[in-house]
């Protein structure tokens, strides 16, 4: 196994909080999918979780060599462990590289943090 790339990216929660504050509904169905807004919606602040799985996917794309939409990458709950969801191109073009992505998330008081390692697997 070695890493390819290692992504991170830091959010402030007070600025999620005035977007949200503007365009909620706009911004939950632009940036996120159904499982990760019902997820966050479902906490007493949504505001943490939303804003470290926008970081997530914001700290996927500095591994990835190309664009991708925001709804392509997604953060799942693998049991109490949170991981990275790919749309099925993206997941296909993981596979045939034999990456596999690892995912941390933290949040405090005023931000949020993701850090993602992209690993090729040996065969």
């Amino acid at each position: 196994m070695s890493i390819v790339a290692i992504g991170t990216d830091i959010v402030e929660l007070e600025r999620l909080r005035r977007v949200w504050a503007r365009h909620a509904e706009r911004f939950l169905q632009r940036h996120f999918v159904p499982s990760e807004i019902a997820y966050c919606l479902a906490r007493a602040d949504p505001i943490p979780s939303l804003a470290v799985r926008f970081a997530a996917k914001e700290a996927f794309q500095k591994c990835w060599p190309e664009s991708f939409g925001w709804l392509e990458v997604w953060v799942e709950m693998q049991g109490p462990k949170p991981g990275l969801g790919f749309a099925p191109e993206l997941r296909a073009r993981l596979e045939e590289g034999r990456l596999r992505a690892h995912l941390s998330l933290s949040h405090e008081k005023h931000y949020a943090l993701a850090m993602v390692v992209l690993e090729r697997v040996e065969a």
